[in-house]
């Protein structure tokens, strides 16, 4: 699983991973946040506009993702295939909270995920780091990206900056709480790279568990 924050190059270091992978013999298949048949086209559509509410927004991720852990994630996980995630349940978390939502709650609605082999978070320093970036890929401000439905800056500059702070904090947080693998994103692409490679290595070598629930979401890892 890979997890981090807006912009960081969490899709660019999947499709890198899986080609490595696949040259390597592996089955692998690679998912994410709002891909799911059920809901990730409803998705999409609901946030091409500025009303939808950060609750339903919230129970639209979750049915995203328990979508894709029955029709994607276990039945590859069975089939001996290695998955790959943009993304698991803790963006969806972190966002959340962000919101201002229930922390115990909106854990306990990912109790049925799985424990992840492994947690690989691409960490960069400052949000201002990220602003280099979105500027760069020619892809401008994304609203939600922004946090422009919490209303933390009078422009899209100011409440990106703001959000993908809090952002970069949750998940700070996180690592300590979840065991993290942190990698250093503000590297070159080629460097961050290779040290995942290594990293996935030693994790496909060792006899780490699959299958398992998610604990309860008192703090226990998830």
């Amino acid at each position: 699983m890979i997890e981090g924050t807006d912009g960081v190059g969490r899709s660019t270091h999947i499709a890198l991973l899986r080609t490595w992978l696949e040259s390597r013999g592996h089955g692998v298949i690679d998912t994410g946040m709002t891909r799911s048949v059920l809901a990730g086209r409803g998705i999409k559509e609901a946030k091409t506009g500025h009303t939808l509410g950060r609750l339903t927004l919230q129970l639209f991720y979750a049915t995203d993702f328990v979508d894709r852990l029955e029709n994607e994630i276990l039945p590859a996980l069975r089939a001996g295939f290695i998955v790959l995630t943009d993304r698991y349940i803790y963006s969806a978390i972190a966002r959340a909270e962000v919101r201002g939502i229930d922390a115990p709650w909106i854990r306990s609605i990912y109790q049925i995920a799985l424990i992840p082999d492994a947690v690989f978070y691409l960490r960069i320093n400052t949000a201002q780091q990220l602003i280099e970036r979105v500027l760069s890929s020619g892809r401008g401000f994304d609203y939600w990206e922004s946090g422009m439905d919490v209303h933390l800056g009078q422009d899209f500059y100011e409440s990106f900056i703001e959000y993908q702070t809090r952002m970069l904090k949750v998940f700070d947080r996180m690592t300590e709480e979840y065991g993290f693998h942190v990698l250093d994103a503000s590297t070159s692409v080629r460097r961050c790279a290779a040290t995942l490679r290594r990293a996935v290595t030693r994790v496909i070598e060792s006899d780490l568990p699959v299958e398992m629930p998610v604990a309860k979401a008192s703090g226990s890892q998830a």
